[in-house]
């Protein structure tokens, strides 16, 4: 798993600026970035590569909702509970300051939360936009910090010293656990959702399945015990979210239960989705369900408490349709309704998550994925692009986990979002790819 380089501050340093600075350098913006109206209102979290190494990046501006009160106090609030859950989850924390305020006691304050911590830091003082203005960083080595790296994350000056510094104080690859040769290869399922959904109850219900044989393995998360299990000979290894702990009343659960799913999901093939069928599908729940897709992993929808419906059938018909509106942009994943402390259709949740692995790995050969090509032209040309013919030549799968597609075409900017979700779809009306995302890509073939 790639280490987790959360980046605090006050609000209005430049966090969210430096964030997609870090992740649109990396190259990852279509595959790992990509926006998903309805689901989040900002992109906060992502891939970044540095000569060489990938890590994982979180703004932590972004997990909170709009809409709070803006007084002194509660923005103070706001930064310390941002500080804890980087303080909680990171590898490494990025603490930004403003270059044009200055330095602040709120500055302070928060980097002392984080020096107890233990974790490293890296002090950058943003807002620095040419040479000339580097001397105002000369105030914030009151702060107590060795180095303090001017960058502007707007024009990037300064900003490739401060990916060197950053990478250079990134803790060493992590490997895996005791244990992990044997259970390197076996297909790893998250289980995340918001808090209180009974993911702790789901995962106690799977490993009491009759015909389950369970056994401890170290996870390659810290604190962090994976369930590996044995159903009908096959193994699988779980990887349990549900360990969220309050540590103060004014904590904001909601925050770490997205962080903490968050390096689940990037260490997982498939995740469940657990969902709270007695209280509904609320927001934080397709902003879990968006990381799933974003990172590429396949899915489930597990409505649980089903043993609290009161009208099953009504019910069912309702969540079918609100599934559909609310997660349009997965209609891909299947569902289940289950009761966890009930253990009801719980054991239907393994051959589901068969089938789902052999799609993930499904692979289609070059020539049928060319006819398939054919057919659906025949049946819808694609409009001109700026008066001129676009000819799709030909199509090959390049990828798998998930599935990954090359589409060569003689003009790439014809080729819209909304002829991408076609194609999407009549790839899955051909071949299925049942819960599983598929991922396209549009090049220019070479003349």
């Amino acid at each position: 798993m790639s280490a987790l380089v959360a980046i605090v501050g006050r609000p209005n340093v430049g966090k969210s600026a430096l964030f997609n600075r870090m992740i649109k350098k990396a190259g990852f913006t279509a595959a790992i970035t990509e926006s998903t109206p309805g689901v989040t209102r900002d992109r906060n979290y992502g891939t970044a590569e540095w000569e060489g190494r990938a890590f994982s990046v979180v703004d932590t501006g972004g997990f909170y909702a709009e809409g709070l009160p803006h007084e002194q106090e509660e923005i103070a609030r706001q930064v310390k509970e941002q500080a804890f859950l980087a303080v909680e989850e990171a590898d490494l924390i990025v603490h930004l300051l403003d270059g044009k305020e200055g330095l602040t006691p709120d500055d302070l304050e928060l980097s002392s939360i984080l020096r107890k911590s233990g974790k490293k830091i890296v002090w950058a003082v943003n807002k620095i936009d040419v040479p000339q203005r580097e001397d105002r960083i000369a105030e914030f080595y009151r702060i107590g910090a060795d180095e303090v790296i001017p960058v502007s994350a707007v024009t990037g000056h300064g900003f490739d010293d401060f990916m060197d510094t950053l990478v250079a104080a990134l803790p060493p690859e992590q490997l895996a656990g005791p244990g992990a040769p044997e259970t390197a290869d076996l297909p790893k399922i998250a289980v995340v959702g918001r808090p209180n959904a009974g993911k702790s109850t789901l995962i106690n219900s799977l490993l009491g399945t009759q015909r389950l044989i369970v056994s401890p393995v170290p996870g390659t998360t810290r604190d962090a015990i994976d369930s590996l299990c044995t159903y009908y000979g096959k193994k699988y290894r779980f990887i349990d979210t549900a360990g969220i702990r309050r540590k103060a009343r004014d904590y904001s659960i909601e925050g770490f239960s997205l962080l903490r799913a968050l390096k689940s999901i990037e260490r997982a093939d498939v995740a469940l989705i657990v969902l709270d069928a007695a209280e509904g599908i609320v927001e934080q729940d397709q902003r879990i369900a968006g990381i799933v897709r974003d990172y590429g992993k396949s899915a489930i929808f597990l409505l649980n408490k089903w043993d609290l419906i009161k009208e099953p059938e009504a019910t069912y018909k309702r969540f079918s349709q609100e599934l559909k509106y609310k997660f349009w942009f997965m209609d891909y994943a299947p569902f289940l309704t289950i009761s966890g402390i009930e253990k009801k259709r719980t054991a239907k949740i393994f051959p589901l998550i068969d089938e789902i692995l052999g799609e993930r790995r499904k692979r289609i050969p070059t020539g049928e994925l060319n006819q398939f090509l054919s057919r659906m032209l025949s049946t819808k040309p694609f409009p001109k692009y700026r008066g001129r013919e676009v000819k799709l030549f030909y199509m090959t799968q390049v990828g798998t986990e998930p599935p990954t597609f090359a589409l060569f075409v003689n003009y790439p900017a014809a080729v819209k979002e909304q002829q991408i979700r076609h194609i999407e779809k009549a790839l899955r009306d051909a071949f299925s790819f049942k819960g599983t995302p598929l991922r396209i890509q549009v090049k220019a073939r070479s003349r």
